[in-house]
């Protein structure tokens, strides 16, 4: 699946070609798992803003230029996409025909914006406002962004002991902090030092502050690298991401820990595999 560092290099790629452009048109494949809320005729006309995104959704804000009326022209909001298990965006030529998988064309005066989801699990939706349904009630429960200066150590460590489940756990929650999938989980509990299996609420201050550099770190280095490419996930221009070559625990099983030399262990945590050094990594 897609995770933060996957859907914020998307971001990245597609802002600069959509701030500015126009919606030609809006077309369907096959429905996702929502379906898109207004009619596509109503889109057209609409003008793109800064792309934003929050955990795993991406934001694509619309306003109609007011000399500019037609279908698309009561339409303030914008739309909230999500890649789902195994979607991916692709900037295209506008005449670039569909294929089976391909189930949202976003066709503007800069291009084709396409998602592509075999599974579809994604999501292409229409909404006023991110505080507005459906975006609002897509959004909730999300926790902080790990990169947002209002979530201090301090902060982070109270989100923590509110939690009594495994750190792992906690992490994919997304409740305490955004962001952390399950490779990223992984790799940074082994920087911070902490065995996945650890409850939340008995992680100490200190721990929880060098958890919290960690999954910054990790999460920083993988946008770096393009993200991690397991199985489906492409950048919008069709490139893999490089970070899986150099995760330091992940899919490790079995190998000599970089720090100790100590076999790396895997074991199940909620039905997702958790790979940590037993040696390095503490209760």
């Amino acid at each position: 699946m897609p995770e933060l560092p996957e859907v914020e290099v998307t971001r990245r790629g597609i802002d600069p070609r959509l701030r500015g452009a126009r919606v030609l048109a809006v077309r369907l494949g096959k429905p996702l798992r929502r379906p898109l809320g207004c009619p596509p005729g109503e889109l057209v006309g609409a003008h793109l803003g800064p792309v934003q995104r929050r955990g795993k959704y991406l934001w694509l804000p619309m306003s109609p230029a007011a000399h500019e009326p037609g279908p698309g022209a009561a339409r303030h909001g914008g739309l909230l996409l999500h890649l789902g298990m195994s979607g991916s965006l692709a900037w295209l030529d506008r005449d670039t025909p569909p294929g089976p998988h391909d189930h949202f064309d976003l066709v503007t005066s800069q291009g084709l914006l396409r998602l592509t989801d075999p599974r579809r699990f994604g999501v292409a939706v229409w909404s006023p406002g991110l505080d507005e349904k459906p975006a609002a009630d897509m959004l909730a429960g999300l926790g902080p962004e790990p990169f947002d200066p209002a979530l201090t150590p301090r902060s982070f460590h109270e989100a923590l002991h509110r939690r009594r489940a495994p750190i792992k756990a906690v992490l994919l929650s997304g409740e305490a902090i955004v962001g952390a999938g399950n490779i990223y989980a992984c790799e940074a509990l082994f920087l911070a030092g902490i065995d996945p299996r650890t409850p939340a609420n008995r992680i100490s201050r200190p721990r929880a502050e060098r958890l919290l550099s960690a999954l910054r770190e990790t999460l920083s280095r993988a946008i770096g690298l393009g993200g991690s490419t397991l199985r489906d996930f492409r950048d919008v221009h069709g490139a893999g991401g490089a970070y899986q070559a150099q995760a330091r625990v992940y899919g490790r099983e079995g190998e000599p820990c970089l720090h100790c030399d100590a076999a790396v262990r895997r074991i199940v945590q909620a039905q997702r595999s958790s790979y940590f050094c037993p040696r390095c990594q503490r209760r």
